[in-house]
């Protein structure tokens, strides 16, 4: 389908009639064009649309795609014996049943394995298994499992014990259906896959079937990213046979093999590593090993070596190869990425097999000059691993104390004393810095993650996995970190989780052996989720407005993010004020620290909900989201956060960068606040059209910029400059920049676009300035050289406006902050290195920037550096322009707005 037409679909129901018609038109000329059997190729919700389609029923056309809008991908299913899709608001008597009949392949079996652990001598798997769309139900044939072996009809049945499993419904991101019950239980044990008592190489694939209207549908199992059904798993059985359960193409399987031989040992002899190999001493002649030979893996370059015979074992022939330590040392710099090698077992008839090593297997490693080593380890599936790398922490010993504290040891012969231990974030890429202790070739380390500091105050470690690494103090950024790893004998000792306040704490690994610190969500098992989510909006909060209102304001300030803004001046006016009101907080993930006599309750949780649906006030900065509506009785603000510089809402109409849904959706959102709050003159018409806003609007000011008339503005700099730790002699650049829309790592995260030249901007300015860096809360990426004593990353602070009353000079480019900065009188300089781009292209401007701009628009980071070190220059220059700037876009300006805002709140509410 033409991309203009698959747009013009997706927006219909915010079309005119006029471009209604005009869309069906075009539509079933594209239609026509189809061969008539294309449209059976289509998804199922998307055939039904064509029909309609087809056939002109525009209203139940609009009716399929608003439910595809709340539902994607997900839709009900009638008929146990012909199973059809249904979709609200189009008439199925009416649909053909070629275009609603459900093919088996539009059922897919969904399978995933979440745990795989050994349990007396089985391998238990545990996991959740459903078919698309279809929840589980009572009633039914049962859920049945079986190995069957490849390249044989033989199957072994298994039996398929169900248990309550959350994170089904979770992980099938949508909102319809609840999959809880989709949980399961497999047991395999080894014994099963013996051949009249004898172990027989093969591989077994695991089967599962599950009832499903219209029949049986049948599916593999498929991986987690981590932990122990992310990674194979080897197990002896003896005699000489050993297990896997691992996965291939992401499905798991069962493979027996019975090597023969095993790399069982190693040592240093002299200048070479020794590698011992056991082999069964009645193994026929020509698979009797003979050479190892051990390969490049980058470059394929093989050498051989020959196994010596040792003295005979009970329970084998002992051999061994002498591997020089000079054909492993092949990095061409100490900081070179590892080398990894492959080494292949050669038997006496000229075949190769991959080295394995039994369970248990001893890793070790041996020391290179310039800090590397060559390390001898393994992997899941038991292979033998030789690697060229820089030295790295292994960890041997980790436990939690009863006070919440992980305790991390290990080997570490690396630079230890100017090392230091991180947690980065695996999504965010956040960072926490902690003490790291070296002795004698070992490192300890400890992490409390429910009290990990941030400026002055401690929060819980932030949702996510958190990988550990060691890094040197004064490395720039994380490029030349070093991962902290598990020994590999001892990947079977996690999990290893402990129950922290709010949330349950958990050190895992990925990539066999690498560890992180996962910090589980604050919300339960019943708020989490699309499904869960809906039923507190569409069923708990109906209920929650049955009750009467409470004498509270919520506050809600950037989706829980902050204590900060206008709502937080709102706060602290009511307290000022002494008005009999409970305080209640929307926080996120736990990370916002409060006043004493606040009450805080979790972004999206039941208590929200709650919350939101009883207060008399609600105070927020941000949408609420289309599904809200407000209730008699309660006073709704909308303070927003911002004058408009870049178009927003309606405004983009017409532009790439339109979303006409959400644009449709405006009048309604806006309708549930009782009053929106405008900064100037400038903005109030603005929002008024691009908000489609309604009701009224209160020209007050924004509160948050009443920070800039306090009496005590002087105290709370002092006060934030030594909680920074800012040196008295410093003057304060603070780098505030927007999010560029075409620098993206995800739809809604952003990369840092970072086109100032530091080490330059340090050189000149190092002595007197320090450079402060407040990245966009979109932007993800760390900034380089933070924390050296000149660039410091001050993004997580709590409050932009604290930071306003430091700052000698404000850095911006079209981020609405310099408006808010103009109170201040104090200069600014707009570092515009794209600006045609940006407004030609991403965004278009309300006026001319270019004319009007208070301070420079500097296109090079030299430019940019000169007028730091020439500001008063700059002042003077831009004297008159900053001058009509505040007249034109900070009035009202005189201290006053929050008390506008609050007596406008109490007299509605009155």
């Amino acid at each position: 389908m033409p991309d203009e037409l698959k747009r013009r679909l997706r927006f219909l129901p915010e079309a005119s009639q006029e471009e209604a018609r005009d869309f069906l038109r075009d539509a079933g000329r594209f239609l026509g064009s189809l061969p008539q059997e294309k449209l059976r190729t289509f998804p199922p919700v998307s055939r039904i649309k064509w029909q309609l389609i087809r056939e002109e029923k525009l209203d139940e056309l609009v009716a399929a795609i608003r439910f595809e809008r709340d539902n994607p991908s997900a839709f009900r299913v009638t008929g146990r014996v012909r199973p059809k899709a249904v979709i609200p608001g189009a008439d199925r008597a009416a649909l053909s049943g070629e275009v609603t009949r459900l093919r088996r392949s539009e059922m897919p079996l969904r399978a995933r394995a979440t745990e795989l652990v050994w349990r007396d001598g089985v391998l238990v798997v545990r996991g959740y298994a459903y078919v698309a769309n279809t929840p589980p139900g009572k009633g039914l044939a049962p859920r049945l499992a079986w190995l069957r072996k490849k390249e044989s009809r033989l199957r072994l049945p298994l039996a398929f014990r169900t248990r309550t499993e959350p994170q089904a419904t979770r992980d099938s991101k949508q909102a319809l259906h609840c999959f809880d019950d989709a949980g399961f239980e497999i047991v395999i044990d080894p014994s099963r896959l013996r051949a009249r008592g004898q172990w027989k190489p093969g591989i077994w694939q695991l089967t599962l079937a599950l009832p499903a209207p219209g029949g049986y549908r049948f599916g593999s199992v498929g991986k987690s990213e981590v932990g122990t059904a992310g990674h194979s798993q080897a197990r002896d059985l003896g005699n000489g046979a050993r297990m896997i359960a691992g996965f291939t193409d992401g499905r798991l399987q069962i493979t027996v093999e019975t090597p023969e031989a095993e790399v069982v040992d190693h040592t240093l002899i002299g200048d070479a590593v020794r590698v011992l190999v056991r082999a069964p001493s009645d193994a026929p002649a020509g698979l009797r090993p003979t050479h190892l030979t051990i390969s490049r893996k980058s470059v394929g370059q093989k050498i051989t070596y020959p196994l010596s015979m040792g003295e005979s074992e009970d329970n084998g022939l002992a051999l061994h190869a002498d591997v020089p330590i000079a054909d492993l040392s092949v990095a061409m710099s100490p900081s070179a990425a590892t080398e990894d090698f492959v080494t292949m077992v050669v038997l006496a008839d000229g075949s190769l097999r991959r080295a394995t090593v039994p369970s248990g297997f001893r890793p070790g490693r041996y020391p290179l000059p310039e800090g590397r080593e060559i390390a001898v380890t393994t992997d899941g599936p038991g292979l033998l691993k030789l690697h060229d790398r820089v030295r790295q922490p292994v960890v041997d010993s980790l436990e939690w104390t009863p006070q919440g504290e992980l305790l991390l040891a290990g080997e570490y012969s690396g630079p230890g004393e100017s090392m230091r231990l991180v947690l980065r974030h695996g999504q965010r890429f956040e960072e926490h810095h902690l003490p790291l202790t070296c002795e004698d070739g070992r490192f300890t380390a400890r992490i409390l993650p429910d009290r990990m500091s941030s400026y002055e105050d401690v929060f819980p470690l932030r949702q996510g996995r958190w990988y550990l690494s060691l890094r040197k103090e004064n490395a720039n950024d994380h490029t030349a970190d070093v991962p902290v790893k598990l020994r590999c004998d001892l990947v079977d000792s996690l999990p290893l989780s402990h129950r922290g306040a709010k949330r349950t704490y958990t050190v895992n690994r990925r990539f066999f052996d690498r560890i992180f610190l996962s910090s589980g969500p604050v919300l339960t098992d019943e708020e989490r989720g699309g499904y869960r989510q809906r039923l507190l909006r569409e069923v708990h909060t109906p209920r929650f407005k049955r009750e009467p209102l409470r004498e509270a304001v919520f506050y809600n300030s950037y989706g829980g993010k902050q204590f900060s803004d206008s709502p937080r001046a709102i706060y602290e006016e009511f307290v000022r004020r002494g008005v009999e009101v409970e305080h209640i907080w929307s926080v996120s993930d736990d990370q916002v620290a409060l006043p004493p006599g606040v009450r805080a309750v979790e972004w999206h949780s039941t208590e929200w909900y709650e919350a939101l649906a009883r207060s008399r006030y609600v105070v927020t900065n941000v949408g609420l989201g289309d599904w809200y509506e407000s209730r008699e009785g309660q006073c709704v603000v909308q303070t927003w956060h911002g004058t408009p510089l870049k178009k927003i809402g309606a405004d983009l109409l017409g532009t790439p960068k339109a979303n006409p849904a959400y644009i449709a959706s405006l009048p309604h959102r806006f309708r549930q606040f009782t009053y929106v709050v405008s900064p100037n003159a400038f903005t109030t018409p603005i929002m008024r059209n691009a908000f489609q806003c309604e009701g009224e609007i209160l020209e007050s000011g924004y509160p948050r910029n009443d920070v800039f008339h306090r009496a005590d503005r002087a105290e709370i700099a002092g006060r934030v400059r030594a909680t920074l730790g800012i040196p008295e002699n410093k003057k304060v650049v603070l780098y505030a920049p927007t999010w560029r829309d075409d620098q993206r790592h995800t739809a809604t995260k952003f990369k840092l676009d970072l086109r100032v030249d530091l080490a330059a901007a340090q050189e000149t300015l190092g002595e007197d300035h320090v450079f402060l860096f407040r990245k966009h809360p979109k932007i993800l990426d760390a900034v380089p050289g933070a924390g050296q004593g000149f660039v410091w990353d001050v993004s997580a602070y709590p409050d932009i406006a604290d930071l306003y009353l430091i700052a000698d000079i404000l850095v911006t480019d079209y981020s609405s902050v310099l408006f808010d900065f103009a109170h201040s009188g104090k200069p600014m300089l707009f570092f515009t290195y794209d600006l045609e781009h940006y407004r030609d292209t991403l965004r278009g401007f309300y006026f001319d920037f270019t004319e009007r701009a208070p301070g420079p628009l500097l296109k090079s980071s030299a430019e940019l550096v000169d007028a730091i070190r020439d500001i008063e220059v700059v002042r003077d220059k831009y004297a008159d322009k900053y001058q009509q700037f505040v007249k034109d876009f900070c009035e009202p300006s005189d201290g006053k707005a929050t008390a506008r805002v609050v007596d406008r709140m109490l007299g509605v509410s009155g």
